[in-house]
């Protein structure tokens, strides 16, 4: 059953973002639409520009031009460190935790936002870090050092942290890079169980096509520092679009076991196979 939550679904809108590193610009004139209680995935070569699309969401990289509006009305460009903070939270690529500390205290990170000097201040810390925990499944972690987790568990720590923070928009870096398949799987369903049980909105850079179609509601493919289309992977990614953003021949079709879409990246040795199989 789904733990109640006390926040109210909130959505992002950006127009126009425009980022460059030094003088180069690397995403021009970006837009994408993050909905309450949906997961959009960013796609897209190396060099594309999601990750970069995505910290400026976050608002760690300042846009040359463009707005990032909240639902509610808010200029997220305008916030304060603080207060932005209360309203959004990402998880990094790649996060290290201090040595010698427990599970418990780096979910508690997440309430940074909300304390003041005292941490008396917080009046709802213990029960957001307690439902983070529950949420994520590392209750019974909870007073084991990080030093002791695997690649997977330290994920779920981490993602516990972020929902802590209490943000109804959460964002997510290449969240499955580095895991083995079975972790890959249950980071997928926590994502989309957030969504739909949780009220967090959550935009996600995935490298994994599939996953993309797997997980999302909707997708956006960046290709150069520019938006190439936005919408449900089924419209999406179609394989001429796919075959020309990622310079590789791109098929697509439906897997037969989870009748989800499926796309298959056809290399010269894939190329091969098929001229021996058809060939009379």
């Amino acid at each position: 059953m789904p733990i109640p939550e006390s926040r109210s679904p909130q959505g992002l809108t950006a127009a126009g973002v425009t980022l460059s590193y030094g003088s180069a610009t690397v995403v021009h004139g970006a837009g994408l639409r993050l909905t309450p209680r949906k997961v959009t995935a960013l796609v897209g070569p190396n060099g594309s520009g999601k990750s970069t699309l995505l910290r400026a969401i976050a608002g760690l990289h300042r846009p040359l031009a463009g707005t990032i509006m909240l639902d509610d009305g808010t200029d997220a460009l305008m916030l304060r460190r603080s207060d932005f903070a209360r309203q959004l939270t990402l998880l990094s690529q790649s996060r290290t935790a201090p040595s010698g500390i427990s599970v418990r205290d780096v979910v508690e990170f997440g309430r940074h936002p909300h304390r003041g000097r005292w941490r008396s201040n917080d009046v709802h810390g213990a029960a957001s870090v307690a439902r983070a925990m529950t949420v994520t499944g590392v209750d019974d972690l909870a007073d084991r050092s990080v030093e002791q987790l695997s690649g997977g568990q330290l994920q779920r720590v981490w993602l516990a942290s972020c929902l802590a923070q209490d943000t109804g928009i959460l964002l997510l870096d290449e969240p499955t890079t580095f895991l083995d398949l079975r972790y890959q799987v249950e980071t997928l369903d926590l994502i989309r169980d957030l969504a739909d049980h949780h009220n967090v909105t959550i935009g996600v850079v995935l490298h994994d096509l599939d996953q993309a179609a797997a997980v999302a509601d909707d997708v956006v493919l960046l290709s150069e520092g520019r938006v190439v289309a936005s919408g449900p992977a089924d419209d999406v990614f179609t394989p001429d679009r796919l075959t020309a953003v990622y310079g590789i021949r791109i098929d697509v079709d439906t897997d037969p076991f989870t009748g989800g879409l499926r796309t298959r990246a056809i290399g010269h040795h894939h190329s091969r196979s098929e001229r021996l199989i058809t060939a009379p």
